[in-house]
């Protein structure tokens, strides 16, 4: 087992983040429409993660179905629409397979100036993949998003648990700068994988949109959303006068993108941006950055 339970300890390093900036927001647009399980799509089970907690068997799941696509009909629309008002560029995190059911939302996304990163060939687990299978979908990805986006993506992040393998693999595959498989800290930090330095920019699962649904729905209005997540903020920001800091903030289409929680998305670049020292940056930026000042 390694483990690295100590981190950056009492003395991180100076991110030096352009402009003096206190904290690099990183928005992340999950794109998972049209890769989740789905017995109509040939599969041997029905995506049973969202609001709905009916898990139904044997036949297509037109209820789960259609709550997804709704992600793609109107709520990319009014996602993309208000950071393109505040001006702010996202990494769209991005399925393969769902690229390629809407290759158009992909054309949209970097025609706003947004970074297309991979997220899996399909919306699922590849803590138990082979090795094999997971290369190909890796590689799989990499060619579908490739292909619709004009330019490489460089970024990578798997739905929940990684296999033992995938960080090696996308070190292996030589086109990635970063990966975001992990959640345990503030900052980027390097590793060590098969020889080489890789960047890993952690990601964050409580300033997240997912609150609206798995079950819980710890948030419930806009507000509740806005308010959080604005909360974070703030105490990245006064620490990030001694230690600049980094803010993962996730959203989903079929989520963020209702009409009761949409305005959540406008609160909360409103307060970072009156309250100033705020860097928007997407994560290839970051990674890239992280990369020129300690690599």
């Amino acid at each position: 087992m390694s483990r690295d339970l100590k981190g950056y300890g009492r003395t991180p390093p100076d991110a030096g983040w352009p402009d003096g900036a206190r904290v690099a927001v990183s928005f992340v647009i999950n794109f998972e429409e049209g890769a989740e399980m789905s017995l109509s799509a040939g599969d041997a089970s029905n995506e049973k993660v969202y609001e709905v907690t009916d898990e139904i068997t044997g036949v297509p799941d037109r209820c789960m179905e259609s709550h997804f696509e709704y992600g793609t009909k109107a709520g990319w629309w009014r996602v993309a629409d208000s950071l393109q008002r505040q001006g702010v560029a996202a990494t769209v995190s991005a399925c393969g397979q769902a690229a390629a059911l809407s290759p158009w939302l992909i054309e949209d996304a970097v025609a706003r100036g947004h970074e297309i990163a991979c997220h899996g060939w399909r919306w699922e687990r590849h803590a138990h993949m082979a090795e094999a299978d997971e290369r190909r979908a890796i590689a799989r990805t990499v060619e579908v998003l490739t292909g619709i986006a004009g330019q490489r993506p460089v970024g990578w992040h798997t739905r929940s648990a990684p296999s033992p393998n995938t960080r090696r693999l996308l070190v292996e595959d030589g086109g990635f700068l970063y990966d975001s498989d992990d959640y345990s800290d503030d900052l980027p930090f390097f590793v060590e994988i098969a020889g080489r330095r890789h960047v890993v920019l952690p990601y964050s699962f409580d300033t997240n949109d997912m609150h609206y649904h798995q079950g819980f729905h710890r948030f419930v209005t806009a507000r509740d959303f806005a308010d959080y997540t604005t909360e974070a903020f703030d105490t990245l920001w006064e620490e990030g006068a001694r230690t600049p800091k980094m803010m993962s903030i996730g959203l989903h289409l079929r989520m963020i993108g209702r009409p009761g929680r949409i305005a959540a998305l406008d609160r909360i670049v409103s307060h970072m941006k009156g309250k100033g020292g705020a860097w928007f940056a997407t994560r290839r930026q970051i990674a890239e950055h992280w990369i020129e000042r300690f690599g």
